[in-house]
């Protein structure tokens, strides 16, 4: 992890390290973080970039409550309305997917990259349910951790500027996971998040977001192309991607689930050695800070 910079605080938490390194477009700043006053709880901080709307970051944080489910890191506390923009997530060791591929050396194999999708599509399928759009998926918005991703960036596509407004080259979004239509600056709807899955998809299997046919596994291929085609219509609902990544169950009257996929060892070893590293270093941080 990286150091959080000359600036130490935000908020009432001390910060312990970034979660991101530079380079990648990353909607939100992240950070490893502690409350300051006790001592006793450690939490992922989201923040926004330099130089964005704080009160758009805020409300998209607020919204944040909403999005629920295993795969979710949930915000369970957001700045007061009288100080700077801030949410906070309970903390689990975890990378950014663009940080675990680092860490492996390369793209994932099949079935962690299935499980991931799985894992995310299920997600999806609780928010659209709710008539949410989650507006921010992207391969730096998935945390790996030991049992399961966790879905981060909710709103940043809407955070990121009004309906209408074209959102191509905001500092933060990644082009590759940006559906035609949000890129443009059309509202963020179900079909925009699936076109995103599709790109984490091609990211975590090839390294980056937007492939040839031939580079992606073929049991993918089909899925994969039918999220990025740039028609909103002709995408897959997140059931439909969720029933392809996920296996079959022998009863009808139970949905799919990420869950079979997501058993130990469905993360390659470097990643789970890095995860071990990140929460020693964690550890010592908290004690220094003590």
């Amino acid at each position: 992890m990286e150091s959080p910079g000359p600036s130490r605080r935000l908020g009432p938490f001390a910060l312990i390290a970034r979660l991101d390194p530079p380079g990648y477009p990353v909607p939100h700043r992240r950070f490893v973080a502690r409350r300051a006053e006790d001592g006793d709880r450690t939490v992922l901080l989201g923040a926004p970039l330099p130089g964005a709307d704080a009160a758009r970051f805020a409300d998209e944080a607020d919204g944040a409550r909403r999005l629920i489910g295993p795969w979710v890191s949930p915000v369970t506390e957001i700045a007061p309305a009288d100080a700077g923009a801030w949410y906070a997530s309970p903390y689990l060791p975890a990378l950014p997917l663009p940080v675990a591929l680092a860490v492996h050396g390369g793209p994932l194999p099949e079935p962690a990259v299935r499980a991931i999708g799985a894992a995310v599509a299920e997600t999806l399928v609780a928010a659209h349910t709710q008539g949410l759009a989650h507006a921010g998926l992207s391969p730096a918005s998935v945390l790996l951790t030991g049992d399961g991703p966790r879905l981060t960036c909710f709103g940043a596509v809407r955070a990121a500027g009004p309906d209408g407004a074209p959102r191509s080259g905001i500092p933060g979004l990644e082009p590759g996971s940006l559906a035609p239509e949000q890129a443009a600056g059309g509202r963020p709807r179900p079909p925009g998040d699936l076109y995103a899955l599709g790109s984490v998809l091609a990211y975590a299997a090839t390294g980056h977001t937007t492939p040839e046919s031939s580079e992606l596994p073929s049991a993918l291929r089909p899925l994969v192309g039918m999220c990025l085609t740039r028609d909103p219509a002709n995408r897959p609902t997140a059931a439909a991607a969720l029933a392809a990544l996920a296996p079959p169950t022998p009863h009808e009257t139970v949905l799919s689930t990420a869950g079979p996929l997501l058993r130990p060892g469905w993360l390659p070893g470097r990643v789970v050695a890095a995860l071990a590293r990140q929460s020693a270093e964690v550890l010592s941080a908290e004690i220094r800070t003590l």
